[in-house]
């Protein structure tokens, strides 16, 4: 297997002296295990992102899990990452792994939580993984702007941000309650009287990861300017102001402007989609959103 050989002691160092991958390297790579399921070819693509997964795996040790567990737990979400890449896309590899490896932790890091037994969902990874760090951040600066947020006025404030229902902060706060602690505390042992907030690793991405995403980027966005070349001029002024603008138009807005039913708007829209699907077809893992 790919991983054969590192134990959790050498993993790290073996992955700080990986080698880094060019773009064509690691198509070539991928679609030698894609093909010919070539284990030295998945063994060189994986131990080069090894690197990616370990920094990923650091940013959770504030959960309590150890960090050679979170370190294979990264390791399976990029080896999963791996067998499902396909090259062709013209994504870089490490901006698809970044999703499987994360997910990976966080189903570990959900599974292992003494307190919380919450599921999967999308809300409740997103109240777990969030929701103190959005507590701290606003009761900072709310205390720069001289309020003071009663409790339901900061979860009021926490769904928006996150953007779940106020009953889902308010079950999270009533699950977590029993080992967390306010973020704002001062550590007991710092003579600076530092907060326990000031201790959180940064979660930006490192330039690295960076990179990957404004190239991804650039190709997303040449893939729909393609696309919307293959539209009338008022199929592209209807998806324009129906989905690419700040304020999204209403259909009852845009009848009224182009002297048409709501319906027919609606049946010029999905028409004008089905010509961007059909132009992006070769693309839907990274544009079905779009349409959702």
């Amino acid at each position: 297997m790919a991983l054969d050989g590192m134990t959790d002691e050498t993993l790290p160092r073996q992955a700080m002296r990986a080698e880094f991958l060019d773009a064509d390297t690691e198509a070539n790579l991928a679609r030698a295990w894609r093909d010919h399921r070539d284990e030295q070819a998945l063994h060189r693509l994986v131990t080069a992102y090894m690197r990616l997964a370990i920094s990923m795996a650091s940013k959770f040790r504030r959960y309590g899990a150890p960090m050679n567990d979170l370190i294979q737990e990264a390791s399976l979400g990029l080896m999963k990452a791996a067998d499902k890449f396909d090259p062709e896309r013209g994504v870089r590899f490490s901006t698809y792994a970044v999703w499987w490896i994360k997910a990976s932790i966080q189903e570990f890091v959900m599974r292992n939580w003494s307190m919380v037994r919450t599921g999967s969902t999308s809300s409740q990874k997103s109240l777990f993984f969030n929701m103190r760090r959005v507590q701290a951040q606003l009761a900072r600066e709310a205390q720069q702007e001289g309020i003071q947020l009663d409790a339901l006025q900061l979860r009021l404030r926490v769904a928006e941000v996150i953007g779940v229902p106020i009953h889902d902060v308010e079950m999270m706060e009533g699950r977590l309650s029993g080992s967390d602690f306010s973020l704002n505390a001062t550590q007991s042992s710092d003579e600076e009287g530092r907060e326990w907030v000031d201790t959180l690793e940064d979660e930006s991405a490192n330039p690295e990861e960076s990179v990957a995403e404004s190239h991804d980027g650039l190709t997303m966005k040449n893939w729909l300017g393609e696309a919307m070349e293959r539209l009338t001029d008022r199929e592209k002024y209807i998806v324009t102001q129906r989905r690419l603008i700040e304020d999204p138009r209403t259909l009852e807005s845009l009848g009224e402007e182009l002297s048409l039913s709501k319906e027919r708007i609606r049946q010029l829209e999905a028409q004008a989609f089905g010509k961007m699907r059909k132009s992006l077809e070769c693309h839907q893992g990274e544009v079905q959103s779009f349409f959702v």
